[in-house]
């Protein structure tokens, strides 16, 4: 049996995309502490996984926030991530590793929470950009690039 890791590390191409959806006026949550930040690029990262394995995106689509849904049904989150559903891409091995910043948290005009940078995996590193809006009283993923390279 193929070690989970070692498969991360034969994924042989990049595999990005970005989707965003223009944030919707909605009760403004302060900035989440680096805790609640690192916890939700984590969550969001690892469900985008769990997503890619089982080649199923119904629990991925419903933690996402409503403009998100509705834009994107399961269906089409599954075409949009085929490559890496294609690459049996497998990168939840960000979860032992540490957040490495590439800019500082922000909250952006629109009220959207823009969350960017990368994991320091080898061979490849996993790259992130990611929005999340106040949805239901939370910080709801938005918007999501994700790079393994």
């Amino acid at each position: 049996m193929i070690p989970r890791w070692a498969r991360f590390q034969s994924i042989a191409a990049v595999a990005g995309l970005l989707l965003v959806c223009a944030a919707r006026p909605a009760a403004a949550l302060d900035m989440p502490s680096p805790f609640v930040q690192e916890v939700l690029i984590k969550s969001t990262l690892v469900s985008l996984n769990d997503a890619v394995a089982a080649d199923n995106f119904t629990v991925f689509h419903v933690k996402i926030s409503k403009p998100f849904r509705d834009q994107f049904p399961p269906d089409k989150l599954k075409t949009i991530f085929k490559d890496l559903v294609d690459k049996h891409a497998v990168f939840d091995a960000i979860v032992a590793k540490p957040i490495i910043l590439d800019q500082d948290a922000k909250i952006d005009d629109k009220g959207v929470l823009q969350l960017k940078g990368h994991f320091d995996t080898t061979p490849k590193q996993v790259k992130y950009q990611l929005g999340f809006i106040p949805s239901d009283g939370a910080w709801k993923l938005s918007g999501i690039s994700i790079d393994i390279e």
